[in-house]
């Protein structure tokens, strides 16, 4: 893989040890909680992923693709690609990837909002936890505040994703603030400035879960398909786990 680069890094720098470019990169993605690293994977491999996709997805989207052993071994690379720059820590593990293709046949759009459920192993009578759901046979929870803000989302584009896509928008810096309330966000989402995360083929957009997002429908006639990764760490608190880790 070509190493990573961000492109809107700051000029605040920290103690860590890591290089100056990277240092950057890390104080970036810690302010506005999402970065944007180009030429993660190459154009010949998101055709050779299509190929998988075609064979395991025929609805146009899945939340299950992470057992599956070329979906395993990309997590495991997006890890260490991810780690020089401090986006993704060495420790954390895999624990999803759901599959999304935005087109003219399959359009919706997505209001503003934050990613708070994670899918685990088993249900857990814990009075904190709440939002228990099943989909596509998985159970997921809302998890509480503090381990969602330990949580990364690695977002690999497998068609470039234009302004007529329905790309991701985002409000920088809205990790910050913990759980928002869906009234809360619609009214920061109009108090701040909104981003368009446009991408070419094989980029990666790499965001925090607690970061307000959304997108409209797609207007024009290509695909936007992504691949959606989340990492976490390795052990969950009251006695919660990974439906499966990678």
């Amino acid at each position: 893989m070509p190493g990573p680069h961000v492109t809107r890094p700051t000029c605040r720098f920290s103690e860590s040890p890591c290089p100056i470019g990277f240092r950057s990169q890390a104080d970036s993605f810690a302010a506005e909680g999402f970065s944007l690293v180009p030429d993660v994977i190459r154009a010949e491999e998101c055709e050779s992923i299509s190929a998988h996709l075609q064979l395991s997805t025929p609805s146009g989207g899945t939340r299950c693709l992470l057992p599956q052993s070329w979906c395993a071994s990309l997590a495991r690379r997006l890890r260490q690609h991810m780690a020089p720059s401090l986006l993704v820590p060495t420790e954390h593990v895999a624990v999803q990837c759901t599959y999304f293709e935005k087109s003219l046949a399959h359009n919706w759009l997505v209001p503003i909002h934050q990613d708070l459920s994670i899918p685990v192993a088993d249900r857990v009578d814990e009075p904190s936890l709440r939002g228990w759901s099943e989909k596509e046979g998985s159970l997921f929870v809302q998890a509480p505040v503090d381990l969602l803000e330990e949580l990364v989302a690695v977002r690999v584009h497998l068609d470039a994703c234009t302004a007529d896509d329905g790309p991701l928008r985002v409000v920088p810096g809205s990790h910050l603030h913990g759980r928002i309330e869906p009234n809360v966000a619609v009214l920061t989402r109009n108090a701040a400035t909104e981003m368009r995360c446009q991408a070419e083929q094989g980029a990666a957009l790499v965001m925090r879960p607690l970061l307000l997002h959304a997108s409209s429908k797609a207007a024009g006639k290509s695909r936007r398909r992504v691949l959606h990764f989340v990492f976490g760490p390795r052990s969950l608190p009251h006695g919660l786990r990974w439906q499966y880790a990678v």
